[in-house]
């Protein structure tokens, strides 16, 4: 997909946009609806579609939206798709419970890190689709560039000050056995096959503001000044080919817009730009970008 170069930039996407509900393709539901019950500790409310929507303690507003196929061609990391969805969760404390309660089920980590602006757990789910459970820090904290702008780093973090968050307020089962009430999806991170289409689009069309590109094969979206809703790397995926649709892996994900003429303004510039939405069956709007993946524009 080619981006018209007539884009509109004058207005960025509204500053209260944020991430809504990620859709997966699995190819056995059980196994991943159970995985997330009680790895991630997110609660499961079966769909009369058969599909799976998962949220915080509160059920609600979901987090997760799973469909299952089990003739679903598996996850081929080289192509476009997910790379992986952030967790967002209230606390460090809530962080530091999210940990036990992997490595009591003796789940590993896919890696650990302090990137300045928050801290963050690494890990796979059951069918390689990638998750982040994090805790931000206060925006007060932030260290921020000349440009005003959040800076962000990759930096080990220390497990065992985590785990000491638990020092005075030890687990209790009851209370921490689900993810607590105000858990969101806080960004997602995307694959996709090439970058200067890519970066058109986010901020060009859709108008999320960049963040940085200090990261090689990488750039970082945010509205409202956030750190990042969306990142986009090509370390994997550089060239690479859209999934089939019916693949396991994202189906897409949800950017929700605060009133509708945020989301008209949206929709205006995406017509602008010579992007075609395709319209679902529960009315809502999908968008593509280059790489083919999924945006459902909601209020």
């Amino acid at each position: 997909m080619s981006i018209s170069e007539s884009t509109d930039r004058s207005t960025s996407i509204a500053a209260d946009t944020s991430i809504g509900t990620v859709q997966l393709r699995v190819s056995n539901l059980d196994r991943a609806a159970t995985f997330y019950e009680r790895l991630i500790g997110l609660t499961a409310a079966e769909q009369p579609d058969g599909s799976v929507l998962l949220g915080g303690a509160a059920g609600w507003p979901p987090l997760l939206s799973l469909t299952g196929d089990s003739a679903a061609p598996p996850r081929n990391p080289r192509q476009t798709g997910l790379f992986h969805l952030a967790i967002l969760v209230p606390t460090r404390r809530d962080l530091a419970v999210a940990l036990v309660r992997l490595v009591q089920g003796g789940w590993h980590l896919d890696g650990a890190s302090d990137h300045l602006v928050s801290e963050a757990l690494y890990l796979s789910d059951p069918e390689g689709n990638g998750i982040e459970i994090y805790r931000d820090r206060e925006r007060s904290d932030w260290r921020l560039g000349p440009d005003g702008k959040p800076q962000m780093a990759t930096l080990p973090i220390d497990l065992d000050d985590l785990i000491a968050e638990l020092r005075d307020a030890p687990i209790d089962p009851a209370r921490d056995g689900r993810m607590p009430a105000g858990t969101r999806i806080g960004h997602v991170h995307l694959q996709v096959s090439e970058l200067r289409e890519t970066e058109r689009f986010y901020i060009g069309v859709l108008g999320f503001d960049l963040i940085t590109r200090e990261y090689p094969g990488a750039l970082f979206v945010s509205a409202g000044g956030y750190h990042h809703h969306i990142g986009l790397n090509v370390w994997n995926s550089r060239g690479g080919a859209t999934p089939p649709p019916t693949g396991v892996g994202l189906r897409a994900f949800e950017l929700r817009l605060g009133d509708p003429a945020a989301l008209a303004a949206v929709l205006a510039r995406v017509e602008a730009a010579g992007v075609k939405p395709e319209s679902t069956p529960d009315g809502a709007t999908l968008v593509r970008d280059p790489s083919g993946n999924g945006i459902l524009l909601t209020v």
